[in-house]
Formats: C-alpha cells, sequence, structure tokens
C-alpha cells in the first residue's frame, strides 16, 4: 500500500512538471513551424482614381497646380515572395507592376501630395521593376516566443521571441524598418496622403520611387525597440538612380520605441532622428545665385547651379499610437527638419504635423470596414520661404511669388469591405494653401481607390 501511494506521489510530481514544462516545449518546438526551405507569396493590386475641380488662384508659376478641373490615378500590382534558406533567415523579392499619372502630369504643387502611391506611378504604359530584394535575419534572445502571421509587409508566418536583434540588408525601403504606426502607415489601406504615412518631413534617402540599398539593425528588449540604419540616396536629388557609394553619400536614422499602457490601453511612443549627407544646394546660395541672374526660369536652375559640395541635413520627431477602446486608436507625428539644403528624395516639408482617428468597422457589425479622420500642417524653414519668395523654382514647388501660410490638410475615408480581401475606400482631402501659399487653393480632392489581397 505505502509503495502504492509513493508511485502515485511520483506520478502526482511528474504530472505537475510535465504541466510546467509543456509551455516552454512548445515555444521551443514553435520555430520548426518556420521550417528551412519554407517559401510564401502573396499579392496586392490597387487602384486609385482621384480628381479635383477647378480653384482659385491669384497667379500661377511653372510648378503649380493647375487650377482647372483635373484627374488623376494610380495602378499598382506586386508580389512579395519570401523564402527560409537556414534558421531564422528570410530573403524577400517583391517585383511590381506600376503605371499611372499624376495631377498637372507631373509631383507639383503640393507639400503633402494626395495619393502615397504616385511616387512608383511609371505613365500610362504599365511597367514592370523589381521594388525589393533583401535579407532578413533574426536572432531570438527569449522572453516568451509569439507567432506572426504571414503579411503584406514582407513577413512570412512563424514565430520570434519577443527579446531578439533582427538585421535587413539589401534593396529595401527605410519605411519598411522606420516610423511604424498601426493607424497611419499604409497608402493602399488607409489614408492616402504622404503626411499620414509617413512624417511629411522625413526627408529619408531612397531613389525617386522611395526604395534604396542599405541596412538596418533592430534590437528588441521588453518594452524597448532601438533601431538604426544606413540607407542610399539619389545620385542627383529626387532622381532614380542610386548613389551606392555609402561612405560618402547616405541617410542615417535613429530610432528609440517604448510600448506602454494608460489605462489598460495599448500605445507606443517612436523618437527619430536622421541625418543624410549627400552632394546638396542651400537655399542662401541658391537666392544669392538667383539675385545675381534676374530673369525668367522655368526648374530648379539656381539649386543646380550651387549644388557643388557635400552638405549635411537632418531631423527630429516623435510618433505616438494610442488605443482609446477596443474599436478605435489615435495616431501623432511631429518632426521638424533643419530645412537649410534642398530636398534630397522625399517632398518640400521642413517642418511637419498630422494627428488622427481611426474607428474599426465592427464597431457597427463590419468587422473588416474602417474609418479614418486626420489633420495635417506641413511648414517652411525661412531660408526656403526666402528663395520662393523671390521666385525661385524647386523640383516641386515653386509659384513665382509667395503668400507664406502653412500648409494645412484634412482627410478622412471609410473603407468597405466588399468581400474576402476585397476593399473599396472613399476618401475626401482639403488642403488650404497648398505649397505654402495663401494666394492660392483651398483645393478639394476626391478619391476612390480599390484594393485586393490574394
Amino acid at each position: 500500500m505505502k509503495r502504492a501511494i509513493k508511485k502515485l506521489k511520483m506520478i502526482k510530481r511528474a504530472a505537475l512538471l510535465l504541466l510546467a514544462v509543456l509551455p516552454q516545449l512548445a515555444h521551443a518546438e514553435a520555430p520548426e513551424v518556420a521550417a528551412v526551405g519554407e517559401w510564401d507569396a502573396q499579392f496586392q493590386t490597387t487602384y486609385n482614381w482621384q480628381r479635383h475641380p477647378s480653384y482659385q488662384a491669384a497667379y500661377s508659376g511653372p510648378n503649380s497646380l493647375m487650377t482647372g478641373h483635373e484627374k488623376m490615378y494610380t495602378f499598382s500590382t506586386t508580389a512579395f515572395i519570401g523564402v527560409r534558406p537556414w534558421q531564422n533567415g528570410e530573403i524577400y523579392l517583391t517585383p511590381e507592376i506600376s503605371q499611372g499619372v499624376p495631377f498637372s502630369t507631373n509631383l507639383i504643387g503640393l507639400g503633402g501630395y494626395t495619393n502615397g502611391e504616385i511616387t512608383r506611378a511609371a505613365g500610362t504604359h504599365p511597367t514592370l521593376y523589381r521594388q525589393k530584394l533583401f535579407l532578413r535575419q533574426t536572432w531570438n534572445q527569449g522572453g516568451g516566443s509569439q507567432q506572426v502571421a504571414a503579411a503584406q509587409n514582407n513577413q512570412m508566418a512563424g514565430w520570434i521571441d519577443h527579446d531578439r536583434v533582427v538585421l535587413t540588408v539589401g534593396n529595401f525601403s527605410t519605411l519598411d524598418v522606420f516610423d511604424p504606426n498601426s493607424y497611419a502607415k499604409d497608402p493602399r489601406t488607409q489614408f492616402m496622403n504622404w503626411g499620414n504615412w509617413t512624417y511629411a518631413a522625413y526627408d529619408y534617402a531612397a531613389d525617386a520611387r522611395g526604395f534604396g540599398w542599405g541596412f538596418a539593425a533592430e534590437w528588441y528588449k521588453q518594452d524597448w525597440g532601438l533601431r538604426f540604419g544606413r540607407m542610399s540616396g539619389p545620385q542627383q536629388p529626387n532622381g532614380l538612380p542610386v548613389d551606392l557609394a555609402l561612405a560618402n553619400h547616405y541617410g542615417d536614422q535613429l530610432e528609440v520605441e517604448h510600448a506602454h499602457e494608460v489605462l489598460g490601453r495599448a500605445g507606443k511612443v517612436r523618437v527619430l532622428g536622421w541625418r543624410n549627407r549627400a552632394k546638396l544646394a542651400s537655399y542662401s546660395d541658391a537666392l544669392t545665385w538667383l539675385n545675381a541672374h534676374p530673369g525668367n526660369y522655368t526648374g530648379p536652375d539656381a539649386l543646380v547651379a550651387v549644388r557643388l559640395s557635400e552638405k549635411i541635413k537632418y531631423g527630429a520627431g516623435i510618433n505616438i499610437e494610442q488605443e482609446i477602446s477596443d474599436n478605435s486608436g489615435l495616431f501623432l507625428r511631429a518632426m521638424q527638419a533643419d530645412g537649410r539644403t534642398e530636398t534630397y528624395a522625399f517632398t518640400e516639408v521642413d517642418g511637419s504635423l498630422s494627428t488622427g482617428l481611426v474607428i474599426k468597422g465592427n464597431a457597427w457589425g463590419r468587422n473588416a470596414d474602417g474609418v479614418g479622420v486626420s489633420l495635417m500642417q506641413n511648414t517652411l524653414s525661412p531660408e526656403r520661404r526666402r528663395f520662393l519668395a523671390a521666385g525661385g523654382i524647386s523640383y516641386f514647388i515653386g509659384d513665382g511669388k509667395l503668400n507664406y501660410r502653412p500648409e494645412q490638410i484634412f482627410e478622412g475615408y471609410y473603407s468597405l469591405n466588399l468581400h474576402q480581401g476585397v476593399w473599396l475606400t472613399s476618401d475626401y482631402q482639403r488642403i488650404v494653401n497648398p505649397a505654402y501659399n495663401a494666394d492660392r487653393g483651398a483645393i478639394d480632392v476626391y478619391a476612390m481607390r480599390l484594393h485586393l489581397e490574394y
């Protein structure tokens, strides 16, 4: 009898030990789900159509948005292909076909452009190009495992540790790693305006389509995250050919992230600083050249003439996202750049602020729908203002004169889920003081977007 009781106690202890160990065993086996040799392919197609009616303007210049009624569109179809060649290593290839025509046949007349897809538009004929090709390696460091689902942001399904180090190397976008935000990030599914899918003042290094070559390292520990990266910029500001001399010309960024809870609701705060080094024109030099060469200019002649030496351009910003209920959340981004030199690779903004509210459709029984509203304000540095007021023309703006006011934009959208993987979005934007000029506008922009995931 005593032996039987002893055996029962031993069995009980073994069972309790097994129950305690099972979760660890499950996590230990989880990485096997992400098997070596596994691959995945996902696809998306997006068509975005926009129009603005005629609007009032006291005058127009070479880089003014046309005052008459206009239409524009973009089309893209993308394949996200990933393979896992070794443990915790992933290689991604992202080919894309793009097509589209912007307002006024060029990216001119605004600081905050109305369509985040327009940088990849290739004209009236569909064009195939390699968007991304990069390696991602993860070193798991414990802290508990979490499952990640396959997603159309170059993410294969698998398991990762909460604490980890990640290295990304190759051809990708700075925004693939930096400045994430749950509520305002993807112009294919969320807000459309440039100032809502990243900081408008973030002159991040990239080619004219928004991609480059370089690396990004990420470190995550408990509630903290740290990211650092160096990326290539264009050979000429705002151009397509890439400058691969990363020791001389580059864009560096450093971002710190902290996760928190407010009244039991999750949120994150991110602080980002960036620094570019490239052969750029300063606005003070360009203004001096402009005054010494009076005349009518139809392009950035003054900027090209004084683009003779390397310059440093930098900025810093804060990115906040905060859940306020099971169905809604807030976001805010604010950034200030130094603004002494011309735009390197993004848009004509030196200070940016965007904030908004997003509500999920499950609040009214439409789980895959969503609605969002936002306000944006973009500003220019004193140096850039003086150059434009004197009649200077930069790559994207230049009305010939400038009655300066901050550019202010409202955006609202409703995303309707038509079928699994299919959304139709209606969007409205109102732009006050387009290109920072109180003598022009306001402009109303209406849009419809069809997005498919498969």
